[in-house]
């Protein structure tokens, strides 16, 4: 199995992982299926460009081994923004559990409360 196939294939992963855990009705598997989604996003950014051992991912056109700093730090940003993110929502899905009996994200079929 080629190299492409095989983190084409991982890309396809995370990404099915993230929405089928977005799709449960608890607070910390959707926390856990954006972070995926997050990841997905940042290997589909970064393998954007050649995937070869002898050259960097996302070079510049015309030059042959000078990589394009700004989708990596794109990237970065990206991760740094995802893990603040992510800590926020664990922060806010903790806070709601204690408030209440549960960490449903969505009201229980037949609650017609506001």
């Amino acid at each position: 199995m080629s190299l492409e196939l095989l983190l084409a294939l991982g890309v396809g992963l995370l990404v099915g992982c993230g929405v089928w855990l977005i799709l449960q009705p608890r607070s910390f598997p959707l926390i856990l299926g954006l972070a995926f989604l997050s990841y997905a996003v940042n290997l589909l950014i970064f393998l954007g460009g050649r995937i070869d051992r002898l050259t960097p991912p996302l070079t510049l056109p015309g030059f042959a081994r000078l990589a394009d700093p700004l989708p990596q730090a794109l990237v970065l940003t990206a991760i740094v923004i995802g893990f603040g993110m992510t800590a926020y929502l664990v922060a806010l899905g903790l806070r709601a559990a204690a408030a209440g009996d549960d960490d449903r994200v969505d009201p229980p079929p037949g609650d017609d409360a506001p």
